[in-house]
């Protein structure tokens, strides 16, 4: 066990420990199971590439015996993105250097704008293969038996990218380490010449010792390795397990790989280098990735206060707040001020309702056009009620597919999302931010940061008089809701309703009067927004 390897077998071994499973409908154990690489520690390099692409091929000639053209899904919208061919993104980098984060975050953002897209982490792969990782021995160059099993999980990982692009994602982010120029030419050998696809590479490198160690005591330690042993052990541990990567670490080069397309990120952003990217899709890739950090901060969200037309039922319009409304902007600003909250700044639309619930709010503010709520068209300052009896065909038809119908003259959920790209955007560079905005806004802004599906975005629950507190962590964000209960407010929120088209009783009119005239507590009435 003292031998070395050969050096197509040290190659493939790189993969990255994420702790959370980005497939759970990837039955990654199944091909694991049907088949195992033997890679002999005698052959040269060379002869073991060939072999790996013999394998892959193999597998490609059966895989086209039963599905010999790519599906392509047609989806409804006309802002879908177009991706004609599909892309693979593949991260390197030594352990403990973001990868599977800026993985993650990638894949929902993509998602977030309509771009299919999907995580396969290698770790994944390794931890249902096999349970005899112990300690970062298995990491060694010369641990053989373990070095076949990475080598196996590496290739399974490939084949279920193919796989799952074939029948019908777009974008598959293959997460692992990737840290050697071989290992990066049979990504190319396998995704580019093999398969058609496009490939972008995205290095993350870090020589911030504290970066590191905060990574790790971060993430590594609620790994499934981890499990049981204490943090100082973690970290140790881990340290070792990178020290068995470093060695043989080769950092993408522009010289040595030109035909390649990659970006390498310095230090979680000091720093960004491009090479070769081309197509809108690698360009929102690097665009978006030049744009995020991982300063500690909190986005507050929140409604405006309740509006006249918020009390009366009706949609869109540029009313003024009720006097409760009024009475929710000083609490929210007496909230606000409590808080001390470092830098912070306020962003509102430019409707009178958000502008004059921000009003008595200490910090610097900002309008944006950007955040008004979505355009109703034609159906302005409606209620549910007279789009029904007026509209019926449109009131059906949104209730069946509420994300992309546009109103009559108007919006869709899908052209608020593409309307709030750039909002989406400086928020991942802007520190502490608090947003006074509209439900059908904020319901977008909660889809993307909370990985929401675009068939869940229209009903996510976002009541007035309640403020929401966003807190980044390791792979997603921390959500408190918190509400102002010294300020009722009316129900606006309708869920999906059962049959569409159908106007449930709490939403007519005269019900809704009756209500508010028995209870004299709160309007519930509701508004489309």
């Amino acid at each position: 066990m003292n031998e070395m390897p050969s050096e197509a077998m040290v190659n493939l071994n790189n993969e990255e420990e994420g702790s959370d499973n980005c497939f759970s409908d990837v039955n990654v154990a199944s091909s694991c199971a049907e088949k195992r690489i033997s890679l002999q520690e005698n052959s040269s390099s060379s002869d073991e590439f060939q072999r790996i692409c013999s394998s892959f091929d193999v597998w490609l000639a059966a895989f086209r015996s039963t599905r010999p053209q790519r599906d392509v899904i047609w989806r409804v919208g006309e802002r879908t993105n177009y991706v004609n061919t599909p892309h693979v993104i593949a991260m390197v980098g030594l352990p403990a250097r973001g990868k599977t984060y800026i993985a993650k975050k990638l894949s929902r953002y993509l998602n977030w704008i309509g771009i299919n897209t999907k995580v396969f982490n290698l770790g994944e792969y390794r931890r249902q293969l096999t349970q005899s990782f112990k300690s970062h021995d298995f990491f060694r160059q010369d641990n053989k038996e373990a070095m076949s099993i990475r080598a196996q999980c590496a290739l399974d990982a490939l084949e279920d990218v193919c796989k799952w692009l074939e029948a019908g994602g777009e974008v598959g982010v293959f997460d692992a380490t990737n840290t050697t120029i071989e290992r990066r030419r049979l990504i190319r050998e396998i995704i580019v010449d093999k398969m058609g696809y496009k490939l972008f590479f995205v290095e993350s490198l870090c020589d911030d010792p504290s970066i590191v160690e905060s990574n790790i005591k971060q993430v590594k330690i609620n790994s499934p390795d981890y499990v049981g042993m204490k943090n100082d052990d973690v970290l140790q541990d881990f340290l070792l397990r990178i020290n068995h990567y470093q060695d043989r670490y080769e950092t993408l080069d522009e010289i040595q790989e030109k035909s390649l397309s990659f970006m390498k990120i310095f230090n979680t952003g000091e720093k960004v280098v491009v090479h070769k990217h081309a197509g809108h899709i690698q360009c929102r890739i690097v665009y978006y990735l030049m744009n995020i950090h991982i300063t500690p901060r909190t986005i507050y969200l929140t409604r405006h206060g309740e509006s006249e037309f918020n009390i009366s039922g009706r949609i869109g319009g540029d009313a003024e707040l009720s006097v409760r409304g009024r009475q929710y902007s000083k609490e929210l600003a007496k909230y606000i001020s409590e808080q001390k909250i470092p830098k912070l700044r306020v962003w509102t639309s430019w409707m009178k309702r958000t502008i004059q619930t921000a009003r008595d709010i200490d910090a610097p503010q900002e309008r944006w056009r950007a955040l008004n709520e979505i355009d109703a068209g034609a159906c302005e300052e409606m209620t549910y009620e007279e789009i029904q009896k007026k509209q019926p065909e449109d009131f059906a038809a949104r209730d069946a597919d509420k994300f992309h119908y546009r109103y009559p003259r108007g919006e869709s959920y899908e052209d608020l999302v593409a309307r709030l790209e750039p909002v989406i955007m400086e928020l991942e560079r802007q520190e502490n931010v608090l947003v006074v905005g509209h439900q059908a806004v904020l319901r977008c802004l909660l889809a993307y940061f909370l990985n929401h599906s675009a068939e869940e975005l229209p009903y996510i629950h976002v009541p007035l008089h309640t403020i929401i507190k966003l807190t980044p962590v390791a792979y997603g964000c921390k959500v408190e809701m918190i509400p102002i209960t010294s300020v009722e407010a009316a129900d606006t929120h309708r869920p999906k309703p059962e049959i569409p088209g159908h106007l449930e009783e709490k939403f007519r009119r005269d019900k809704g009067l009756l209500s508010l005239l028995s209870t004299k507590t709160q309007s519930v009435t509701a508004g489309i927004e």
